[in-house]
């Protein structure tokens, strides 16, 4: 869902003519978050948006400003504004739910740093143990559970 709602921001974007995603590489980072909320806030000068570029982005000014020199109408305003909410929210029961998780892995950490040693696991260790458990004695050989779905 958060991956659409990019999407969506930058169609809103595009639609504005705010062409942000071609001189930034997260347009949802600090810079962009900034010149997002100025925008939304109804700043529609492209030089005192690109102003609010910081670290490696200040170094592409000139391009910036380019780039968001648009046609901002209050629709655009109201798309986005409500685009950036819903990505917060995203962000935040994601980051509840990752924390739940954590939590409730607490009696499993031996497995999970095992499973974690295994290269290319360590993403997906708390998915394993959720789905199949710590308790291999249930599966009478490797084949019973690689058939696991």
């Amino acid at each position: 869902m958060s991956a659409q709602e990019i999407n969506r921001l930058q169609k809103v974007l595009e639609g504005a003519n705010l062409q942000l995603a071609a001189v930034a590489s997260d347009v949802l980072g600090k810079s962009g978050r900034d010149m997002l909320e100025a925008v939304i806030d109804g700043e529609q000068d492209a030089e005192a948006l690109a102003e609010l570029a910081r670290g490696k982005l200040r170094a592409k000014l000139p391009a910036l400003r380019q780039a968001l020199a648009g046609r901002v109408q209050p629709h655009h305003w109201f798309l986005l504004e409500r685009i950036l909410a819903h990505i917060d929210f995203l962000e935040e029961s994601i980051a509840h739910i990752q924390q739940q998780v954590a939590q409730r892995l607490g009696p499993y950490e031996e497995a999970m740093t095992l499973l974690q040693s295994i290269p290319g696991i360590q993403e997906v260790a708390a998915a394993i143990i959720s789905e199949i458990g710590v308790e291999m004695e249930r599966f009478p050989s490797a084949k019973h559970l690689a058939r696991l779905r």
